[in-house]
């Protein structure tokens, strides 16, 4: 209840809209909405990789920054460059990822000991979306095989190009629920 008695109203949600011409705007909300619905389901997400790849990052320009600083001039500085040069090579560029748009801990109190990979594609000039859930840790035993679904992302928004988000959800849930009872019937 509010304090002048009345009834409180829900704020008002403003719904998640794409610009249909383009499909990394689709993709990107698609994704976003993914991520709410799989830690709707209690799975938390896991940032290791991302500050691992800010790390390197950070290293990589803090060599770049030695040697473009370092007060001695070219002729006199040319083996600490190559020093530099040769360091780059040690800082890889981390390529776990590829298709995933989020990696998940386990759900807390959970049965299992690893965590999600969520992935997805959605090719240029096509409206064929695929989400993929397969374990962060698939030499795990608690690991399962690979589940996901392929549809068009016309299912899931209108003409103005607003998600018919409850929809969406239902078929990122299932997917879920299919993994998560695939590993019920091992």
């Amino acid at each position: 209840m509010a304090s002048d008695g009345a009834a409180a109203t829900p704020a008002k949600v403003t719904p998640k809209k794409a610009n249909l011409l383009d499909p990394h705007s689709i993709k990107h909300l698609l994704d976003e909405t993914i991520s709410d619905v799989v830690k709707s389901k209690g799975y938390t997400e896991d940032t290791r990789l991302s500050n691992l790849k800010l790390g390197i990052g950070a290293a990589v320009i803090a060599v770049a920054l030695l040697a473009q600083f370092y007060p001695k001039k070219f002729p006199q500085n040319r083996e600490f460059l190559l020093g530099c040069i040769a360091l780059y090579p040690l800082f890889p560029g981390y390529t776990k990822e590829k298709d995933a748009i989020l990696f998940t801990h386990p759900p807390a109190g959970a049965f299992n000991s690893t965590g999600l990979v969520i992935s997805s594609k959605l090719p240029r000039f096509s409206d064929m979306y695929t989400l993929t859930i397969a374990s962060a840790d698939p030499q795990s035993i608690s690991a399962n095989k690979p589940v996901q679904f392929t549809k068009s992302v016309t299912k899931w928004f209108t003409k103005e190009g607003v998600l018919v988000e409850g929809l969406f959800w239902k078929d990122v849930q299932k997917l879920i629920d299919d993994y998560n009872s695939e590993r019920k019937s091992k």
